[in-house]
């Protein structure tokens, strides 16, 4: 089983403004070091792979969380990304199997359109 994408949520290229932001906060009052510490491990408490098989997403830095999804029941990826988050290649992956509400959610995601054609080539194949 070999795994076509795996990745974790980006910091600057999701949220540019809120980065610089931090920076400034460093040089400002010492605050941003603990913001950016905060969201540097929130965004390495989430990790997306792809294989050829299943989605699985894990979160957790101490304590893990493992979602398993076949690629077959899938029904709907979603991608969702904004002025900002296109210009950078980043977005938002919701994805559907047999219900209104998502099973998986990843904010942040590198190449989220990637993600979708890799799913959508899968199932094709099945």
């Amino acid at each position: 089983m070999s795994v076509l994408y795996s990745e974790n949520p980006v910091m600057f290229k999701n949220n540019p403004i809120g980065f610089i932001a931090s920076v400034i906060l460093i040089a400002a009052f010492g605050l941003g070091i603990i913001i950016l510490l905060v969201w540097y491990l929130k965004t390495k408490a989430l990790k997306l792979t792809v294989t050829e098989q299943d989605i699985v997403l894990e979160k957790g830095l101490l304590s893990k969380e493992h979602s398993e999804i076949n690629i077959n029941s899938i029904r709907t990826i979603r991608v969702y990304q904004s002025l900002f988050n296109r210009l950078f290649g980043v977005g938002k992956i919701e994805i559907f199997t047999a219900g209104d509400n998502p099973e998986v959610v990843a904010a942040g995601m590198p190449e989220p359109n990637r993600i979708r054609e890799l799913v959508k080539h899968r199932t094709a194949e099945n």
